[in-house]
Formats: C-alpha cells, sequence, structure tokens
C-alpha cells in the first residue's frame, strides 16, 4: 500500500531516501531538495519537487525531515537548496501530521506541541542509532586517514567517550592495529574497556596525558578540550570532533593555537548514504506499523 510523504530538506541521506521510497511505490512532494542532482529527472509519477512548502504538505500526513533536524536550533538542515525554513514554519505546516526527523532538541516538541503535530525522533530508535553509529566510526577512519601523513596502525588514539559511537570507533581503530585509549569517568566504563583491552584514562583529568597522543577524537556533546587541556596537546596531533553543536572542543582556541582540526558533522550523509537511507527507510516503516 503506497503512502504519501512530504519530505522538507535533508542531506544525500534523505536524497537517497527519497528514491527508495519512491521505488516502493510510495508518492513524494519534497521541498528543499531541488539542488540535488540525483533527483533531477526522476519518474514525476512518484516525486514531485515542490516550489512552496505548502504544496508538499498537501496530500501528506507524514513528513520526514533531516536527521539532524537542525544545525542552529532554529532552521531545518537544506544543504541541497537555497530556501531557509524555519523549524516554527515547517512545524505550523504540519498540522495534525506526523514529522518524522532526527536528533529533535526537547524545545521543540513544545513547539510541536502547540501546533497539534505528533514529533518522531528515528535517532530514538536504537537499532538505528547503532547502525548510524557505525557509518559515523567509519567516516571519522577516513577522515582521519586523508588528514595525516601516518597510519591508523601504530597512532597513539585517544577517544573521548564511550558511548555507541566510542564503543565502534575504538573496536574498528584497534582492529586497525591502532594504540587506542578511551577517556571515560564511569567506573563501570573503565571495567569494560579493561575487558576489551583498550586503555582507558579519567576524563575529567586529560591534561598533561594529552601530549602522548597522535590522534584525539570526541564524542561527548559537551565542552571537554578547554584552552586549559589544549595547551598539552601535541602540534602534529590530529583532533577531530564529532559532537554536535556546539562540539566538546574550544574550537577559537584551537585556531588561535595553530592546531590540526577536523569538524566532522553529519558523517553518515557523506561517507555511506545509501547504506544510512535503507537504516533510515527500515526505521519509518516500523514506526507506521505501530
Amino acid at each position: 500500500m503506497s503512502t504519501d510523504f512530504a519530505v522538507i530538506g535533508g542531506d544525500l541521506r534523505i536524497v537517497k531516501l527519497v528514491e527508495m521510497l519512491a521505488k516502493d511505490g510510495n508518492r513524494i512532494k519534497a521541498y528543499g531538495l531541488e539542488e540535488a542532482e540525483e533527483l533531477k529527472g526522476i519518474n514525476l509519477n512518484h516525486v514531485v519537487l515542490c516550489e512552496k512548502m505548502e504544496q508538499a504538505m498537501q496530500d501528506a500526513k507524514i513528513v520526514i525531515a533531516p536527521i539532524p533536524l537542525t544545525s542552529d536550533g532554529k532552521e531545518v538542515r537544506t544543504p541541497f537548496s537555497k530556501h531557509r525554513i524555519q523549524i516554527q514554519d515547517l512545524l505550523a505546516n504540519s498540522y495534525q501530521k506526523t514529522v518524522m526527523a532526527g536528533s529533535i532538541k526537547q524545545e521543540i516538541y513544545a513547539i510541536a506541541k502547540k501546533h497539534e503535530v505528533e514529533i518522531i525522533d528515528l535517532m530514538e530508535s536504537e537499532e538505528l542509532a547503532i547502525l548510524n553509529a557505525i557509518a559515523t566510526a567509519e567516516g571519522a577512519i577516513e577522515e582521519a586517514m586523508k588528514a595525516t601523513s601516518k597510519t591508523i596502525q601504530g597512532s597513539k588514539v585517544l577517544i573521548l567517550g564511550f558511548g555507541r559511537i566510542g564503543k565502534v570507533l575504538a573496536k574498528k581503530m584497534q582492529a586497525l592495529s591502532a594504540d587506542v585509549t578511551v577517556a571515560v569517568r564511569k567506573q563501570e566504563d573503565k571495567a569494560w574497556l579493561e575487558a576489551y583491552s583498550y586503555k582507558s584514562t579519567d576524563i575529567h583529568q586529560l591534561q598533561e596525558n594529552l601530549s602522548q597522543y597522535d590522534m584525539i577524537i570526541n564524542t561527548v556533546p559537551h565542552l571537554l578540550l578547554t584552552t586549559e587541556n589544549l595547551q598539552y596537546v601535541d602540534k602534529e596531533c590530529l583532533l577531530m570532533d564529532l559532537a554536535s553543536k556546539p562540539g566538546g572542543m574550544d574550537q577559537r582556541a584551537i585556531e588561535e593555537m595553530k592546531l590540526k582540526f577536523i569538524w566532522a558533522l553529519a558523517l553518515p550523509g557523506k561517507v555511506a548514504p545509501v547504506t544510512s537511507a535503507e537504516y533510515i527507510k527500515n526505521t519509518i516503516y516500523q514506526k507506521m506499523m505501530k
């Protein structure tokens, strides 16, 4: 049975998702994707690129928005559009509809309630979050390989945090023969690190310890690498932040110290858009069945 979807904004994952949904026989009206080359010339019986958001919303009961929904807390992410879409406008046009997106901040739920909009955060699906972590970890390794003149093998790598992404990243780095240390705060996490044969350090007592690493990768959305900590980082060390805004590293201090830095956001959409879109599609179908 086909479904009418409105798709508003999004990165390459969402573009690939549109193609997959259309292939399944669904009807999609999209807004905020007009610059996506993959959608130009697509079968117009299933996909219509709309000039106004209101047109995209007309027949849809389900609205698909980006993962993450926003970068600044105000506007919908639209890398394939010149249109600037306010979250307020998205929700106002979604009256009595269901909006499915990702990494939705708590304050957005209050706005949605005001407009009688049901919001489903796809990233609250544990399966999707884990699969997303795999793509993020692989993307981080790819970015690291491009940005450093050293091999991963033998490099001293510090990973800040041992959540989903930290766990997957540590495992993949270890598989590439990196010398892996993970910074955590919980005794439970330290026990798991010992079980996995990773080195561990206290995330709140970094400082001088930072000088030994070739690569430091943050997965925690809280400021950890402050100006005070950054002064101990070796000039040749690669710093990478995987956390969403505001991130976990003091970027102003990094720039002033002229350290090597990559803020690698939304990696699944860059390195594995097809696989990620398949995961998202399956999660959407599961949510629709409930």
